[in-house]
């Protein structure tokens, strides 16, 4: 009972397919909740079941204190879905904030169980150990008033029309993102003479108008096949409708390929 309850928390699993041969799990954004990508195994087959990961500090977490660096977010999510990833193919997908922890709980299960993804999907993120990731990692999130991150949110899209009008909303927001920003200022990952962590093959997606990533050094964690798409659209690009069937069809073609 009490594994089914670690499960309930932080996992946002809208259709339960037992069948399924591969799982998604999805990290969103920082600051964003489990709502949009859940909502995603509507556009996937039975054979994907699409778990997304519910951080503390929001939704029905909404009492439970911050995660306090990347470390204690892998560890909560290894600790709880370990038996999951073993019994059956997953792949990661992870947006912006999301892709940097896809990443690290990728390397913590390679390194530690010699668990490995069939596929890690990035969205709008630096590869980890890219320079653009240190100045990212610098921006004075934690000293900027609420207005400057608002701001800065909607500028990239990020805040729903509907909630610029609901101070209460917008206020939690607006703190669950930058603790969200903290985590990601505790994530190190050093490359330097260190070979490929995996063998996976990476996926990186990004808007066509939001700022450029420096994808290519992805190519250099993985000795499986890189590939990179650019779709219409800012920072957000995946909340479009047509971007998100793009995603889900283009993730199912690869799953499928990757004969799980």
């Amino acid at each position: 009972l009490v594994f089914f309850q670690e499960m309930e928390k932080l996992i946002a699993c809208e259709h339960k397919r037992p069948d399924a041969l591969c799982r998604l799990i999805c990290f969103p954004w920082a600051g964003g909740g489990t709502s949009r990508l859940s909502q995603w195994s509507e556009l996937f087959s039975d054979s994907i079941e699409v778990f997304c990961i519910r951080l503390p500090g929001r939704e029905t977490r909404l009492k439970e204190p911050f995660v306090k660096d990347m470390t204690s977010l892998v560890n909560e999510v290894t600790n709880v879905l370990l038996k999951e990833l073993k019994e059956k193919p997953f792949a990661l997908f992870g947006h912006s904030f999301g892709s940097y922890a896809s990443f690290a709980l990728a390397l913590h299960l390679k390194e530690k169980y010699g668990l490995e993804p069939v596929h890690l999907f990035v969205s709008a993120g630096h590869a980890p150990h890219s320079e653009k990731v240190i100045a990212v990692k610098s921006l004075p999130i934690s000293e900027a008033k609420d207005e400057e991150v608002i701001a800065g949110l909607q500028v990239l899209g990020g805040i729903p029309p509907g909630l610029l009008h609901n101070a209460d909303t917008l206020k939690q927001m607006v703190f669950t993102f930058r603790e969200d920003y903290r985590v990601l200022q505790t994530f190190l990952f050093e490359k330097a003479e260190m070979k490929s962590p995996f063998s996976c093959d990476i996926t990186c997606f990004n808007g066509s108008d939001d700022e450029a990533y420096d994808v290519k050094a992805w190519q250099e964690l993985t000795s499986g096949d890189t590939s990179f798409y650019e779709l219409p659209g800012s920072h957000f690009y995946l909340l479009e409708p047509s971007n998100e069937i793009f995603l889900t069809k283009h993730i199912t073609r690869c799953l499928e390929n990757a004969g799980v």
